[in-house]
């Protein structure tokens, strides 16, 4: 019989790629990790995992093993769901969101769950929504809130589901009066860092305008964009979000075409109809519909 967590822990090699990350994402150290695939292996009678240089990967049987891994989670995932339907129990949800979703939509959906769930925990990780969606696929997390840019498609992983909260405009930011998007191709520029779907988009979005931007400035930190633009010292492209409840402090104008993204949360389907992630998701929709921006 194979114990669950040591399946978990070959689920997670799969997913992560090193022994190392393993560790670091369960908070275990790299010798408990690989003494608990050895014995695995041990359990299984075939080999898992052979060495890769200074790395180890996994066998056809490995691969084999982690799948049948990720079944046995999805349904010890979907049986504590049916058993905390019977009775309810106190289990956190833990949510990886995006950060205008952090400053904004959160803060309400917390003091909505603090009436409705008192005895609810939430527990929050701020991080770009590649990374939320990633730790949500590996069990990291139980709920993402992550974006949507439009013609930009991620990848569709069927073991998550998704729920759409609404979409978000996107503006062009300014500090003075400049008009068109062409009309900025001389000018500094701020965007999110590389790899990241925010950043994709806005280099997109220049280059349908005829011109390659000069990206000056690299900031994840969305704040940071607000604070160089307001100074004078780049431009940028920034979601109304970021204004729920405030006065822009930018001038904003409108991108061909009046592009919005798409807000959303995740879950794992083998664990959606948890009542604790089914509360957090509604209360997260109603206080994106209650923002006002």
């Amino acid at each position: 019989m194979f114990e669950l967590r040591r399946l978990r822990l070959l689920h997670e090699l799969a997913q992560r790629g090193t022994i190392t990350a393993v560790a670091a994402a369960l908070s275990y150290s790299p010798s408990t990790i690989s003494q608990q695939l050895a014995q695995l292996e041990r359990d299984a009678g075939v080999a898992l995992l052979v060495p890769d240089g200074r790395r180890v990967r996994l066998t056809a049987h490995g691969e084999t093993l982690a799948a049948y891994g990720a079944r046995a989670l999805d349904a010890d995932e979907e049986i504590r769901s049916e058993l905390e339907e019977l009775q309810a129990g106190v289990a956190p949800v833990r949510v990886a969101v995006l950060q205008t979703a952090a400053r904004t939509i959160v803060p309400t959906a917390l003091s909505l769950l603090a009436d409705r769930a008192p005895r609810l925990r939430v527990e929050l990780a701020e991080m770009p929504p590649e990374e939320g969606l990633f730790e949500l696929g590996a069990r990291g997390f139980d709920l993402a809130i992550a974006e949507q840019y439009p013609g930009l498609t991620r990848p569709h992983r069927s073991e998550l589901d998704r729920d759409v909260l609404g979409t978000d405009p996107i503006r062009l930011a300014t500090a003075d009066d400049a008009g068109s998007l062409s009309s900025l191709r001389e000018r500094a520029w701020v965007m999110e860092p590389r790899g990241t779907a925010a950043r994709e988009w806005a280099l997109q979005q220049c280059r349908a305008a005829g011109f390659e931007p000069d990206v000056r400035f690299e900031l994840t930190d969305l704040s940071g964009h607000i604070e160089l633009i307001a100074a004078g010292h780049a431009v940028g492209l920034l979601p109304d979000l970021l204004w729920a409840g405030t006065a822009p402090r930018v001038r904003l104008h409108p991108l061909p075409g009046d592009p919005v993204r798409e807000i959303f949360t995740a879950a794992r389907r083998s664990s959606r109809n948890r009542p604790g992630i089914r509360v957090v998701r509604e209360a997260l929709a109603e206080a994106f519909g209650a923002r006002s921006v």
